[in-house]
C-alpha cells in the first residue's frame, strides 16, 4: 500500500498542502496523512507518527519532497529505521528516490547529508548576520514584554490574585509571573 505524508509550516500555505495531497493522490497513495506544522517541532507532527504506526511490511511511504519529511540526517535515518524495522520503504517523489533499491537508500542517505549541510550554513549565515548588526547596533532583539509588566503583577500578587490569574490578566504567561516574582525576591 502507498501511504502519502504531507506538511507545510504554516496554514497560510494552504494551497501547498493541496498540491501535494493532489500529488500523492496522482502517485497511487491510497491514504494520505496532512499536517500544518513546523519541521524543527519534531514532537508536534503528530500525524508523521500517525503515518508510521499505520505503516505495515510492504507498504511504501510517499512524500513529495524530502524537506517536507525531515530536516536533519538524524531525523531523516530515524524515520528510515523505522521503516526499515517494519520492512517498508520509502519514496521520495520530487528526487526519484526509492529506498526499495540499493540505489535508492545510498541517495537517501547522500542527500540527507547535503540538506542537512544546506540549512547549517544558513543558520551560520543568519548567526553572523545578526553578530554583524548588532555591532553596527541595528540590531537589538525582541523587546522583553514580561519585563515591562513588573509592576502589573506585583500588583496583582500584592492584591491577592494568584500567579495563573496574574499571568491572564498580565497578557504573560505563568512561567513569567514566577520569574518576576523570584527576580522581586517574592
Amino acid at each position: 500500500m502507498l501511504i502519502g505524508y504531507a506538511r507545510t509550516s504554516t496554514v497560510d500555505q494552504k494551497a501547498g498542502l493541496n498540491a501535494q495531497i493532489q500529488e500523492l493522490t496522482e502517485a497511487g497513495c491510497e491514504k494520505v496523512f496532512e499536517e500544518q506544522v513546523s519541521s524543527v517541532d519534531v514532537k508536534a507532527r503528530q500525524r508523521l507518527a500517525d503515518a508510521l504506526e499505520f505503516i505495515r511490511e510492504g507498504d511504501t511511504l510517499v512524500v513529495t519532497r524530502l524537506d517536507r519529511l525531515a530536516r536533519s540526517v538524524p531525523h531523516l535515518l530515524e524515520i528510515f529505521g523505522t521503516l526499515s524495522d517494519k520492512r517498508a520503504e520509502l519514496r521520495i517523489l520530487g528526487l526519484g528516490i526509492d529506498t526499495g533499491t540499493p540505489t535508492g537508500k545510498l541517495m537517501l542517505t547522500v542527500l540527507g547529508g547535503i540538506a542537512e549541510f544546506e540549512r547549517e550554513i544558513m543558520l551560520e549565515r543568519q548567526r553572523e548576520g545578526i553578530a554583524k548588526a548588532k555591532a553596527a547596533g541595528k540590531y537589538k532583539g525582541r523587546k522583553p514584554t514580561a519585563r515591562a509588566k513588573t509592576d502589573q503583577v506585583l500588583k496583582l500578587i500584592q492584591s491577592g490574585v494568584g500567579p495563573s490569574e496574574a499571568a491572564k490578566k498580565a497578557g504573560i504567561s505563568r512561567a513569567s509571573v514566577y520569574r518576576i516574582l523570584t527576580a522581586d525576591g517574592g
